[in-house]
């Protein structure tokens, strides 16, 4: 049993820190979390009759979403999944566990942050860590050679998260993939096409989409002096040059990683390089990079994804940036990240600004990311038979916290619901005819809502339609009711109009289709 004086001083030191917080007008996510452990102390405490008291919290790394968020949330989901769709995309579904063995040895040094699960009746199962395995799961177990499909739907990292900076242990991703034996660099040029259409749909402000490849990374590894079985781990820690300064990162390399200094120095020549086609072109005429098979590969395909891109008219916002490493292990060929650039948006991390890579504007992270990964299917497939696949991920939480923080900014109003109409009596004992005429419009398919008494007021009514932002209000009464009328009350102008029963559910849709 906990010393009951401990536990009383740690309580005392606990809302020191929660009211420091306040005082200092931390972030509302910070002072949850904070407040959040000064709650289980008192739950450890227990009350007065010895019982220990239930704490009421979300799991750590998780959170709830309120109306107004969850209306922002599907404004985001409606833009992505048309998108998706416009691109001829069909979707599919996969467990929320997979077999332990399925995920495992995919995800290079993030396999540490997959949530195993105890074992059930012999199965040993872990909690997906992204969409991409469970999808190259699927394409071997069903015989799948070619889909372009989407797919969205939660994922689990054991992360420690900066929930601050929309990051989770449990959160949303909205993949899309291109599976199938094609032309080279077409497939992947559509999928920076719907990044670019995404991104400036949702309206976030600047960005830039970094494109680089696998090849070209493990050629210039090669060239540089990076033995072979380094490949991958020298990979992972290049992936963190958005996050850490370029002396860190070469810091890492040689103190932990074992890579002497020298290769660690030409290796940081390269990462500072940014362009476009011409970059690629420079760097197939360079006489070390010239010398990798892998690597002039890898440039000439980026040199033809270069060329669909502007026939996709997309080259304004896509760079060629040898840093792009990203860490996953299942990348083969093309890799991107898209990342927003715009000023006045909390920066996430202490984003590095080294080289090429300082920019005016503030980084604020990246939303989306993806690439080519021909060899996944084939871990799977009993005959290794390989199915090429490019896909992207869209980032939606953090695409989310941004339109979270833009809307609070701004003052306008985000409705929660789609009622366009309210039925509205404006005497006493007409609940009948309420009723009769709501149901009437619901089989009309008109989103229509009654207030849940016999006689409400009809003030009381009307004020409910303008906090809810409701469009229309059908109003009846005795005499409306004898000359087989309703009035239509439009909420933002206050105009009312007399219209025939037979003529109401028209109107109604030809008012809420202008809107």
């Amino acid at each position: 049993m906990e010393d009951k004086a401990q536990i009383q001083e740690a309580i005392k030191v606990q809302g020191e820190v929660v009211r420091k917080l306040k005082s200092e007008k931390a972030s509302k996510e910070q002072i949850d979390e904070e407040v959040a452990k000064l709650l289980e102390l008192k739950a450890r405490l227990g009350g007065d009759d010895g019982k220990h008291q239930f704490v009421l919290k979300t799991a750590k790394g998780t959170r709830d979403y309120n109306p107004k968020q969850m209306a922002i949330r599907e404004k985001v989901f409606n833009t992505i999944v048309s998108c998706f769709k416009r691109h001829g995309a069909e979707t599919i579904d996969t467990p929320v566990f997979e077999l332990k063995e399925t995920l495992t040895g995919k995800y290079g040094e993030d396999s540490k942050l997959i949530y195993d699960l105890k074992d059930q009746g012999g199965e040993l199962l872990s909690l997906r860590y992204d969409l991409t395995v469970p999808f190259a799961r699927y394409l071997a177990m069903n015989k799948i050679s070619n889909i372009k499909r989407y797919h969205i739907a939660k994922v689990y990292r054991r992360d420690n998260p900066a929930m601050t900076r929309g990051r989770y242990r449990e959160f949303y991703q909205c993949d899309f993939d291109i599976a199938g034996q094609y032309d080279g660099m077409i497939p992947d040029a559509e999928c920076l096409k719907i990044v670019h259409e995404i991104l400036s749909e949702l309206d976030l402000g600047d960005f830039r989409i970094k494109v680089n490849d696998r090849r070209i990374l493990d050629g210039m590894f090669a060239v540089c002096g990076v033995p072979d079985d380094k490949f991958r781990t020298i990979c992972s820690t290049v992936d963190k040059l958005d996050k850490m300064p370029w002396e860190d990162v070469k810091k890492e390399m040689v103190n932990e990683k074992g890579l002497s200094e020298e290769a660690a120095d030409q290796i940081g020549e390269y990462v500072s390089m940014q362009g476009g086609m011409d970059l690629a072109e420079r760097l197939l005429q360079d006489p070390k990079m010239s010398q990798s098979k892998l690597a002039t590969a890898g440039l000439s395909d980026i040199k033809l994804l270069f060329s669909y891109l502007q026939l996709f008219q997309v080259t304004d916002k896509v760079v060629f940036d040898l840093s792009l490493a990203r860490g996953l292990d299942y990348y083969t060929g093309i890799i991107y990240e898209a990342v927003l650039t715009q000023a006045g948006v909390a920066p996430v991390a202490n984003e590095a600004q080294n080289g090429a890579n300082s920019e005016e504007s503030v980084s604020v992270g990246s939303v989306a990311g993806g690439g080519r990964y021909d060899g996944l299917v084939g871990m799977f497939d009993p005959k290794g038979r390989k199915v090429p696949c490019v896909g992207v991920s869209i980032g939606i939480e953090r695409i989310f916290s941004i339109m979270e923080q833009k809307a609070e900014a701004s003052a306008e109003k985000v409705r929660t619901t789609e009622v366009q109409v309210m039925v509205a009596s404006a005497q006493k004992n007409l609940l009948e005819e309420r009723l009769r005429l709501v149901t009437e419009l619901w089989n009309a398919d008109i989103k229509a809502e009654v207030m849940y008494k016999k006689n409400p007021k009809l003030l009381s009514q009307l004020q409910h339609c303008e906090e809810s932002g409701i469009p229309l209000v059908a109003i009846l009464g005795e005499q409306e009711l004898k000359d087989g009328v309703v009035k239509l009350r439009v909420v933002a102008t206050r105009e009312e109009i007399d219209i025939s029963r037979a003529d109401l559910i028209s109107e109604i849709r030809r008012r809420t289709s202008e809107a």
